[in-house]
């Protein structure tokens, strides 16, 4: 879906990362082993994408550490996983998170990122995209989730 549509779309400010959204949204719904598994699994499928920068295996540190990251806060806390808002903005906040550790270990790997502008109006094109579509997409993946684990949290 990622490569076949939302790629060719010219979204103004950055555009989107469907895998990226869906795989955090998954893992703030889940425990910390299982975030860091799921960030495993889409760090690993961003990394083979043909429109993926940077060397095999550092969007896959990332989405560990990200889905991690966002597993872990929102682990035990029912505030959190109960409601949706929090959940859209622990994943709109985690996106750029991981996009913004992203381009700092690519630049300890010597990649280029260009100016700070442009990678700042980036930063904030991608949230303002993650905040549009993650409601769209969160009770669809709350739905897959519950059904999954069984859980009787649905949101």
């Amino acid at each position: 879906l990622q490569e076949a549509f939302v790629t060719q779309m010219r979204l103004p400010a950055g555009g989107i990362n469907v895998l990226l959204v869906v795989a955090l949204i998954w893992a703030a719904l889940s425990t910390p082993e299982i975030g860091a598994l799921t960030g495993f699994g889409a760090g690993l499928m961003i990394d083979l994408s043909q429109t993926s920068p940077g060397p095999m295996g550092h969007w896959t540190l990332v989405m560990i550490i990200a889905c991690y990251s966002v597993a872990f806060l929102g682990y035990g806390d029912d505030n959190i996983r109960g409601n949706p808002i929090n959940i859209v903005l622990i994943t709109t906040i985690g996106v750029v998170a991981a996009q913004a550790v992203f381009l700092v270990l690519g630049l300890m790997l010597g990649q280029e990122i260009g100016s700070i502008t442009n990678v700042i109006f980036l930063l904030a094109g991608s949230a303002f995209w993650t905040a549009i579509i993650s409601p769209l997409l969160l009770k669809v993946i709350s739905y897959f989730h519950s059904n999954i684990f069984g859980t009787r949290s649905r949101i």
